[in-house]
């Protein structure tokens, strides 16, 4: 097997894991798992594997560190503190369906957001694609009665679902912007300390609330799938294939993220597909297709 191919695998492999993450964070719903709680446990136990591994690159970069603390504070509170929290969160009240197809549309906000940060130019076909995509977002989330829109009659989960839209595509964009001279595992170590100061509260919050973690083998199980696959596992693997392919080409490989998702949650969750998933899925990918086309710039 080239080496292609075995990127090609990683990255299947990353996108299947990923999509797991939305099954695995349902199933924690049925377990009871409260879901600020899992994403401090998930980010704290890849925290004590990396650090032993880490700590002396990053003692000997923490200058390139002080240089670049702003955007790396940024980039920590949008990857590690907020949009897993969110995403365990707003799965207690809508389907994985919903979300899956929803954050689907994450590399078309890249685009757009790059344009606001004026670190990229945005050109028509993007234009119309993000329009697209955000119609195919509106779809799902008001199951094709736009009524709702007017009457903000929206699932509460719908709308956390775009808030931790929002927040990956902002860490996308600042990733791609913000390069540091830190090596891939000690930048995730860096931001991962700096997200779980965030994340700390929340997990107070809960305890406070007495939404107690109870441990069984279901819920060690999913807390290991969080941790070892959706989590570190997968962030190697796209580490290694991207420097093969390159981002762009790696890229395309997350659009795979919604058909895994879907088929699991048909499968596993025993999850309706409705006409309005299936529209919105429609206007999506019309639109990620337009906003991944080159054309003149504005």
């Amino acid at each position: 097997m080239n080496d292609n191919l075995k990127a090609y695998f990683m990255l299947t492999l990353c996108a299947f894991f990923w999509s797991g993450n939305f099954i695995v964070g349902k199933f924690a719903t049925l377990y009871e798992v409260p879901p600020l709680t899992l994403n401090f446990l998930r980010w704290l136990i890849v925290w004590i594997i990396l650090i032993p591994f880490t700590f002396r690159d990053i003692l000997k970069n923490i200058k390139v560190i002080k240089k670049n603390f702003y955007p790396i504070l940024l980039m920590s509170i949008t990857s590690i503190s907020i949009f897993n929290s969110v995403v365990y969160y707003s799965l207690n009240f809508t389907q994985v369906l919903n979300g899956a197809l929803m954050i689907s549309t994450i590399p078309v906000l890249i685009v757009f957001i790059s344009f606001l940060f004026k670190t990229e130019k945005i050109n028509f076909s993007q234009v119309l694609g993000l329009i697209l995509s955000i119609t195919g977002v509106l779809t799902i989330i008001t199951r094709l009665d736009f009524t709702k829109l007017i009457h903000l009659d929206l699932n509460k989960g719908d709308l956390w679902l775009l808030v931790a839209m929002l927040s990956w595509a902002i860490y996308s964009t600042m990733l791609r912007t913000h390069k540091t001279d830190l090596k891939y595992l000690s930048f995730i170590s860096v931001i991962v300390s700096i997200g779980l100061i965030f994340l700390f509260p929340q997990f107070l919050l809960e305890i406070n609330n007495h939404q107690i973690i109870r441990f069984n083998f279901p819920v060690f199980l999913i807390t290991s799938y969080v941790v070892l696959f959706a989590g570190l596992g997968s962030y190697v693997l796209w580490n290694k294939a991207v420097v093969i392919v390159g981002p762009n080409k790696a890229g395309i490989f997350l659009h795979l993220m919604p058909v895994f998702s879907s088929f699991m949650a048909i499968f596993l969750l025993n999850e309706k597909l409705m006409n309005f998933h299936i529209i919105g899925a429609i206007v999506i990918i019309v639109g990620i297709y337009l906003s991944s086309k080159k054309s003149i710039s504005i």
